[in-house]
Protein backbone atom coordinates (compact mmCIF):
# COMPACT_ATOMS: atom_id res chain seq x y z
CA UNK A 1 0.00 0.00 0.00
CA UNK A 2 1.24 3.12 -1.14
CA UNK A 3 0.90 6.70 0.80
CA UNK A 4 -1.55 7.53 -2.03
CA UNK A 5 -3.73 4.59 -0.81
CA UNK A 6 -4.51 6.40 2.49
CA UNK A 7 -6.23 8.72 0.99
CA UNK A 8 -8.20 7.08 -1.67
CA UNK A 9 -11.88 6.70 -1.48
CA UNK A 10 -12.82 3.23 -1.29
CA UNK A 11 -15.84 3.28 -3.65
CA UNK A 12 -17.37 0.48 -5.72
CA UNK A 13 -19.60 2.11 -8.48
CA UNK A 14 -22.79 -0.30 -9.43
CA UNK A 15 -21.51 -3.14 -7.13
CA UNK A 16 -21.95 -6.83 -8.47
CA UNK A 17 -23.68 -9.05 -6.15
CA UNK A 18 -23.95 -12.76 -5.92
CA UNK A 19 -26.98 -13.78 -3.97
CA UNK A 20 -26.56 -17.83 -3.71
CA UNK A 21 -27.17 -20.77 -1.29
CA UNK A 22 -25.50 -23.73 -1.20
CA UNK A 23 -27.27 -26.26 -1.76
CA UNK A 24 -31.42 -26.75 -1.73
CA UNK A 25 -33.52 -25.62 0.71
CA UNK A 26 -32.83 -22.03 0.26
CA UNK A 27 -35.61 -21.28 -2.41
CA UNK A 28 -37.79 -18.50 -0.77
CA UNK A 29 -35.24 -16.81 0.82
CA UNK A 30 -32.86 -16.72 -2.06
CA UNK A 31 -35.58 -14.99 -3.92
CA UNK A 32 -36.59 -13.00 -0.95
CA UNK A 33 -32.98 -11.84 -0.21
CA UNK A 34 -31.73 -11.45 -4.17
CA UNK A 35 -35.07 -9.22 -5.00
CA UNK A 36 -33.60 -6.73 -2.06
CA UNK A 37 -30.17 -6.54 -3.77
CA UNK A 38 -31.75 -6.52 -7.20
CA UNK A 39 -33.79 -3.25 -6.38
CA UNK A 40 -30.25 -1.38 -5.70
CA UNK A 41 -27.86 -3.18 -7.81
CA UNK A 42 -28.16 -3.94 -11.47
CA UNK A 43 -25.65 -6.87 -11.66
CA UNK A 44 -26.67 -9.16 -9.07
CA UNK A 45 -26.40 -12.49 -9.58
CA UNK A 46 -28.93 -15.49 -8.16
CA UNK A 47 -27.67 -19.20 -7.86
CA UNK A 48 -28.04 -22.49 -6.42
CA UNK A 49 -24.39 -23.60 -6.26
CA UNK A 50 -24.53 -27.49 -5.01
CA UNK A 51 -20.98 -27.86 -4.10
CA UNK A 52 -18.12 -25.91 -1.91
CA UNK A 53 -15.96 -26.12 -5.55
CA UNK A 54 -18.33 -24.51 -7.07
CA UNK A 55 -18.86 -21.48 -4.89
CA UNK A 56 -15.27 -20.88 -4.98
CA UNK A 57 -15.22 -20.77 -8.60
CA UNK A 58 -17.60 -18.44 -8.53
CA UNK A 59 -15.86 -16.12 -6.37
CA UNK A 60 -13.49 -15.71 -9.06
CA UNK A 61 -16.12 -13.77 -11.34
CA UNK A 62 -14.91 -10.83 -9.08
CA UNK A 63 -18.03 -9.61 -6.57
CA UNK A 64 -17.90 -6.82 -4.68
CA UNK A 65 -20.45 -8.58 -2.57
CA UNK A 66 -21.29 -12.81 -1.67
CA UNK A 67 -24.57 -12.89 0.18
CA UNK A 68 -24.08 -16.87 1.20
CA UNK A 69 -27.22 -18.91 2.04
CA UNK A 70 -25.88 -22.11 3.76
CA UNK A 71 -25.50 -24.36 6.86
CA UNK A 72 -22.16 -24.18 9.83
CA UNK A 73 -21.53 -27.04 11.53
CA UNK A 74 -20.94 -26.82 14.89
CA UNK A 75 -16.98 -26.97 14.71
CA UNK A 76 -17.74 -23.90 12.58
CA UNK A 77 -17.19 -25.21 8.92
CA UNK A 78 -19.61 -24.78 5.92
CA UNK A 79 -20.52 -28.25 4.43
CA UNK A 80 -22.43 -28.91 1.15
CA UNK A 81 -24.55 -31.84 0.14
CA UNK A 82 -21.61 -33.56 -1.34
CA UNK A 83 -19.53 -33.86 2.20
CA UNK A 84 -17.17 -31.27 1.26
CA UNK A 85 -16.03 -28.56 3.50
CA UNK A 86 -14.86 -25.45 4.11
CA UNK A 87 -14.20 -23.87 7.35
CA UNK A 88 -15.46 -20.08 7.50
CA UNK A 89 -12.14 -18.42 8.13
CA UNK A 90 -10.95 -20.29 4.77
CA UNK A 91 -13.71 -18.83 3.08
CA UNK A 92 -13.19 -15.37 4.29
CA UNK A 93 -9.76 -15.95 3.07
CA UNK A 94 -10.78 -16.25 -0.25
CA UNK A 95 -13.27 -13.26 -0.32
CA UNK A 96 -10.11 -11.30 0.54
CA UNK A 97 -8.26 -12.81 -2.27
CA UNK A 98 -10.32 -12.03 -4.41
CA UNK A 99 -11.69 -8.53 -2.95
CA UNK A 100 -15.16 -9.58 -2.21
CA UNK A 101 -16.05 -6.02 -0.01
CA UNK A 102 -18.92 -8.07 2.27
CA UNK A 103 -19.77 -11.55 3.10
CA UNK A 104 -22.83 -11.82 4.66
CA UNK A 105 -23.75 -15.52 6.27
CA UNK A 106 -27.55 -14.83 5.59
CA UNK A 107 -29.14 -18.06 7.51
CA UNK A 108 -29.51 -18.90 10.96
CA UNK A 109 -26.51 -20.36 12.80
CA UNK A 110 -25.52 -20.46 16.24
CA UNK A 111 -23.03 -17.92 17.67
CA UNK A 112 -21.00 -20.95 18.89
CA UNK A 113 -20.68 -22.37 14.92
CA UNK A 114 -19.14 -18.58 13.98
CA UNK A 115 -16.99 -18.52 16.47
CA UNK A 116 -15.50 -21.72 16.11
CA UNK A 117 -15.19 -21.09 12.43
CA UNK A 118 -15.00 -17.66 11.19
CA UNK A 119 -11.67 -15.67 11.97
CA UNK A 120 -12.00 -12.68 10.46
CA UNK A 121 -9.42 -10.35 12.82
CA UNK A 122 -7.16 -7.96 10.65
CA UNK A 123 -9.13 -9.24 7.03
CA UNK A 124 -10.20 -6.43 4.96
CA UNK A 125 -13.59 -7.42 4.31
CA UNK A 126 -17.16 -6.72 5.95
CA UNK A 127 -18.67 -9.94 7.43
CA UNK A 128 -22.19 -10.49 8.19
CA UNK A 129 -23.03 -13.88 10.54
CA UNK A 130 -26.77 -14.22 10.72
CA UNK A 131 -27.42 -15.50 13.90
CA UNK A 132 -31.59 -15.70 13.72
CA UNK A 133 -33.24 -13.73 10.66
CA UNK A 134 -36.34 -13.12 13.03
CA UNK A 135 -38.98 -13.74 9.80
CA UNK A 136 -39.81 -10.58 7.74
CA UNK A 137 -37.54 -8.85 9.89
CA UNK A 138 -34.58 -10.03 8.07
CA UNK A 139 -36.05 -8.58 4.47
CA UNK A 140 -36.73 -5.48 5.90
CA UNK A 141 -33.84 -4.84 7.48
CA UNK A 142 -32.14 -5.82 4.46
CA UNK A 143 -34.22 -3.41 1.94
CA UNK A 144 -33.04 -0.89 4.60
CA UNK A 145 -29.75 -0.87 4.79
CA UNK A 146 -29.34 -1.98 0.79
CA UNK A 147 -31.34 1.57 0.60
CA UNK A 148 -28.81 3.54 2.43
CA UNK A 149 -25.55 1.43 1.19
CA UNK A 150 -26.51 2.05 -2.50
CA UNK A 151 -26.61 5.87 -1.91
CA UNK A 152 -23.76 6.84 -0.61
CA UNK A 153 -23.24 5.73 3.33
CA UNK A 154 -20.90 3.33 4.38
CA UNK A 155 -21.89 0.16 5.81
CA UNK A 156 -21.39 0.82 9.70
CA UNK A 157 -22.69 4.03 9.68
CA UNK A 158 -26.43 2.59 7.82
CA UNK A 159 -25.79 -0.39 10.37
CA UNK A 160 -25.80 2.06 13.39
CA UNK A 161 -28.71 4.54 11.78
CA UNK A 162 -31.11 1.36 11.32
CA UNK A 163 -29.40 -0.37 14.97
CA UNK A 164 -27.99 2.29 16.93
CA UNK A 165 -25.29 0.55 19.03
CA UNK A 166 -25.93 1.72 22.40
CA UNK A 167 -25.56 -0.58 25.33
CA UNK A 168 -28.73 -2.61 26.67
CA UNK A 169 -30.67 -0.88 23.38
CA UNK A 170 -33.25 -3.46 21.40
CA UNK A 171 -33.63 -3.84 17.92
CA UNK A 172 -37.15 -5.57 18.07
CA UNK A 173 -37.57 -4.83 14.39
CA UNK A 174 -33.61 -6.59 13.21
CA UNK A 175 -32.53 -10.00 12.60
CA UNK A 176 -30.20 -11.18 14.97
CA UNK A 177 -26.65 -10.51 13.34
CA UNK A 178 -22.94 -10.55 14.45
CA UNK A 179 -21.44 -7.27 11.83
CA UNK A 180 -17.49 -7.22 11.72
CA UNK A 181 -16.09 -3.93 10.21
CA UNK A 182 -13.06 -4.82 8.82
CA UNK A 183 -13.61 -2.56 5.56
CA UNK A 184 -15.67 -0.09 6.98
CA UNK A 185 -15.19 2.66 4.92
CA UNK A 186 -15.68 1.21 1.55
CA UNK A 187 -19.26 2.09 -0.32
CA UNK A 188 -21.25 0.06 -2.32
CA UNK A 189 -22.92 2.27 -4.64
CA UNK A 190 -25.75 1.73 -6.82
CA UNK A 191 -24.91 3.38 -9.91
CA UNK A 192 -22.05 2.68 -12.11
CA UNK A 193 -20.61 6.14 -13.01
CA UNK A 194 -18.66 8.34 -11.00
CA UNK A 195 -20.39 11.28 -9.46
Amino acid sequence: MGILDLFRKDEVFGAKVLVCALGTGFDDLLKSDSQAYAQYYRETTTAVLPTIQALLGRLEQKYDVVHLLCKVTANGTITDESGGEITGTELIQRCCDHNVKLLWAATDNPPEAYIKGFGARGKRINLVMTLKRVGANFSEFLQKLLSRMAYGESMPLAWNQLCPQIPGSAHGDAPDCIFFAGRGAVMLLAYSQSR
